[in-house]
């Protein structure tokens, strides 16, 4: 990790596209300014990490939706059941 000091109005710059400045600090706490294109993502840590477990949910449950799915497919196909299925009554 890349510790840097930096003042209130002072920048650093990551790349070509992206500015981090220091827009003030006080009672412990820091506001930062980040400027960068529009194609980058920016998030608090704790925003990005509910994101991420979010995604990973939807997947898993996308992959179980599948293979339910396959599953369905291959009980209907085995059973000579080609078109829709019937409900028993």
């Amino acid at each position: 990790m890349l510790v840097l000091t930096r003042r209130n109005g002072e920048s650093i710059r990551i790349g070509d596209g992206i500015i981090v400045t220091i827009l003030d600090q006080s009672g412990g706490q820091v506001k930062v300014g980040i400027t960068a294109p529009p194609q980058v993502p920016i998030h608090r840590e704790e925003i990005y990490l509910k994101i991420k477990a979010e995604n990973l949910a939807a997947v898993r449950a996308s992959k179980a939706t599948n293979l339910l799915l396959k599953q369905l497919t291959n009980e209907f196909n085995v059973k000579g059941n080609l078109g829709s299925p019937q409900l028993d009554k």
